[in-house]
């Protein structure tokens, strides 16, 4: 049947391929260098422990179904108690499995050595103490709008005289237009 479809698509849909749709199509971008790049592992060890906890779902769902249901519990008792310990179950041996993967280290990142930065200057600490006991006694004066206004009269600098561009930029059309 699935081949009957695809031959049947193939002799009713167009073709007409063109320069646009034989382009690429992920963000337009032309595609460089070589595809086969080496991955770093831990991807796929972190793509596998994702899926088994999200397998775990697909199981947690119908398990809340069962226990959350009141007619099975009405009928027999057991249903409840057998559901509890069966996902205590289920859900140790999941912990037991992302604490051994957690305690093997596949879950670490290769991170870097942070680099501390050195130099020579030899300043004695306490001056640097000093410094900053002088810079937190500042205290904040009160905005007043009439100093402020002055302040800026009388502080602004003479204009510089305009200079000439380096260099001159051209702006061609296109060709094609």
């Amino acid at each position: 049947m699935v081949c009957v479809i695809f031959f049947i698509n193939k002799l009713l849909a167009p073709n007409n391929p063109n320069a646009e749709k034989l382009s690429s199509y992920e963000c337009g971008e032309e595609p460089t260098g070589n595809a086969w790049l080496p991955f770093n592992p831990r991807f796929y060890v972190i793509a596998l422990v994702f899926l088994l906890f999200d397998v775990e779902m697909v199981f947690i769902f119908p398990w809340a179904t069962v226990f959350g249901s009141h007619e099975l519990a009405a009928q027999d008792a057991r249903w409840g108690w057998l559901s509890l310990a069966e996902m205590f179950v289920f859900l140790g041996i999941l912990i037991i499995g992302l604490v051994y993967v957690w305690r093997k280290g596949d879950l670490d990142w290769i991170k870097p050595t942070p680099i501390v930065p050195h130099t020579d200057v030899h300043i004695p600490p306490s001056l640097y103490e000093q410094l900053n006991q002088e810079q937190s006694s500042f205290t904040v004066k009160a905005f007043n709008a009439d100093t402020v206004s002055t302040a800026t009269a009388t502080a602004t600098p003479s204009p510089e005289p305009a200079r000439k561009p380096m260099f001159k930029p051209t702006f061609k059309k296109p060709a094609n237009e």
